[in-house]
């Protein structure tokens, strides 16, 4: 559940989803956040028991991400702050993710070279001009087997239904690599202002073809299970900064 194409159809939503909408914060230039909550927030994208093995880098908005903890399995986690789909700089994008081994060295490094750019200082519509075409001159490439994103983090902020305004939602999801797929290929509607179509896997076209992701959302005792567990990492999200308040959740 960012904004790509669905700024995450990453950022879609479950039956029963909470999200608080802000309103767009009137600042683009980043601010970093504290060291151990970005870390603890990116490591929330992936399930428990891959955390402790998995890489994270941390953002400094001055210069791009840098390496915080290097880890053994392949799975490096980040919280992206620039959709570079978006062309438009904000300085409310949160979106805590895990990419395994292949979608680290094609989809994350993406991701790691817009920050990178934004930092340089080139416009939103520059970074997503270039990024554009180092996919045409096939310096991006889609990857060359299956693998997942893992995005089951109890909190992300980004592009979501039913308006595609950037909000503040749980949407635990997986997202599986389907480069050039679309629905219309699995027979999926989803309809962003009906939840019950978005239970089933359905394909989130994400700036390009090549990044398109087969999605699939928790269930909501899974979704629950997580906002308990994290319960003490949603309030110092909240603690931290208003626009990562959940609406149901006491802070």
């Amino acid at each position: 559940m960012n904004a790509r194409s669905l700024p995450a159809l990453f950022a879609l939503t479950l039956i029963g989803m909470t999200a608080a909408s802000r309103g767009r914060a009137t600042a683009a230039a980043l601010q970093p956040m504290p060291a151990q909550l970005e870390s603890q927030f990116a490591l929330s994208a992936a399930p428990k028991g891959l955390r402790d093995r998995a890489t994270v880098y941390v953002l400094d908005p001055r210069s791009g991400y840098h390496l915080s903890h290097q880890g053994a399995s392949g799975v490096t986690c980040i919280v992206e702050r620039t959709a570079w789909e978006m062309a438009d700089f904000r300085d409310d994008i949160y979106i805590p993710l895990c990419y395994d081994a292949v979608g680290t060295r094609t989809y994350l490094q993406v991701i790691m070279d817009a920050a990178a750019l934004r930092a340089q200082g080139m416009s939103a519509p520059a970074v997503k001009a270039e990024i554009e075409k180092r996919y045409q001159a096939k310096t991006y490439r889609a990857p060359e087997k299956p693998g997942l994103s893992y995005m089951v983090s109890p909190v992300m902020r980004a592009g979501g239904p039913p308006d595609m305004q950037v909000h503040t939602m749980s949407m635990p999801h997986l997202m599986f690599y389907a480069p050039f797929v679309t629905n219309d290929d699995i027979a999926a509607a989803p309809d962003l202002a009906v939840p019950a179509t978005l239970r089933y896997p359905f394909v989130d076209r994400q700036g390009n073809g090549e990044q398109s992701y087969m999605i699939q959302l928790l269930g909501e005792t899974a979704r629950a299970r997580i906002l308990v567990d994290e319960a003490p990492l949603i309030h110092a999200l909240c603690a931290y900064r208003s626009v990562l308040c959940l609406a149901d959740m006491t802070h």
